[in-house]
């Protein structure tokens, strides 16, 4: 009788152990017990990559963030177009700007080898986005995981990702949108302090800023000078320009310096400076290092937990590229 209680028991157990489990939503570790690799094999991927192009980095973080802010952190923006359905990363937004899409299929390869339908493609990137900051020399933190991928991708709804045009007020209410604070929006505005950008996105401050005059007058004159020599009028599409010149591979606050100096690339780089708190917020990381990479890793967990599914929502994709069918 005894030994048939403590089989009730222990089943009992196990089943209220594997609900909390399926209930728990994200958690630092989730992998441990179902596939304890998975973030070791990730930055092994990431490592491999990064010794090739020193710049892949900005696009891996680059990457987490505009998958977050579509349908929140969902592995969507990974999603191949097909004849019926044009997916987000072939939008202006994101193509040819994002890169690292090998990186994330060659880290689910093997963990499907590894661990069959276990780890998630949003997890992938959010993990890859970490290693790839830390890389850079930035600061490593926990990433909490347990996202599913989400099961749509479509090109209409990258209209959520602010465009470096934006207002400060735009800007910050994209962020307040997804949760994030005006200063969360500032620290994370770092992440430029890496990667390159294309000359298209910028150039209207060159040679057509407004009615008046052809060059935005708040761009340091000798930054646009450089800028021009680099980005000539109607110049080919494809040409590239680093966004922290002096640091470009390095998560640094190089970026901050450069805005406090009128070098910011972006309008809306520069729009940091024309409200008091934010200005201020500029000042201060570019004064410390330690406590903007330390700000700006607590921010990437935060954006992390954007819109994600868990539990039995969605679907752990078994190619990043592919819905499963």
């Amino acid at each position: 009788m005894c030994s048939i209680i403590l089989s009730h028991i222990y089943t009992l157990i196990i089943l209220l152990g594997c609900f909390a489990h399926s209930r728990a939503g994200l958690q630092v570790g989730f992998y441990s017990g179902s596939c304890s690799a998975a973030e070791y094999m990730v930055k092994e991927e990431v490592s491999k990559a990064c010794l090739q192009d020193k710049g892949l980095p900005a696009g891996l973080v680059r990457m987490h963030f505009h998958d977050c802010f579509v349908w929140g952190c969902d592995g969507s923006v990974l999603i191949d177009s097909t004849p019926s359905n044009q997916a987000e990363k072939d939008s202006p937004a994101n193509s040819p700007s994002l890169r690292g899409f090998n990186v994330i299929d060659n880290a689910k390869a093997r963990l499907e080898a590894l661990c069959p339908g276990v780890v998630s493609c949003a997890d992938i990137v959010a993990f890859a986005a970490r290693d790839s900051f830390e890389i850079s020399g930035g600061l490593w933190y926990d990433v909490p995981a347990g996202r599913r991928d989400g099961r749509v991708s479509q090109i209409a709804d990258t209209q959520a990702l602010p465009p470096a045009t934006s207002s400060l007020a735009q800007l910050t209410q994209s962020f307040s949108t997804h949760g994030l604070s005006k200063e969360e929006m500032v620290t994370l505005s770092g992440a430029h302090t890496i990667g390159r950008s294309h000359c298209t996105s910028f150039t209207s401050r060159l040679y057509n800023f407004n009615s008046t005059v052809n060059t935005d007058p708040s761009l340091n004159p000798l930054y646009a000078s450089k800028l021009k020599q680099e980005c000539p009028k109607n110049s080919n599409a494809n040409l590239v320009v680093p966004m922290n010149p002096s640091s470009p591979t390095v998560s640094d606050t190089g970026y901050y310096v450069d805005v406090l100096n009128n070098r910011g690339l972006f309008t809306s780089d520069h729009l940091l400076l024309t409200s008091t708190s934010t200005a201020d917020q500029v000042h201060e990381h570019a004064m410390n290092p330690l406590g903007w990479k330390s700000k700006f890793a607590d921010a990437m967990v935060k954006m992390g937990k954007i819109g994600v599914i868990t539990d039995e929502q969605g679907e752990i994709r078994l190619n990043c590229r592919v819905i499963n069918k």
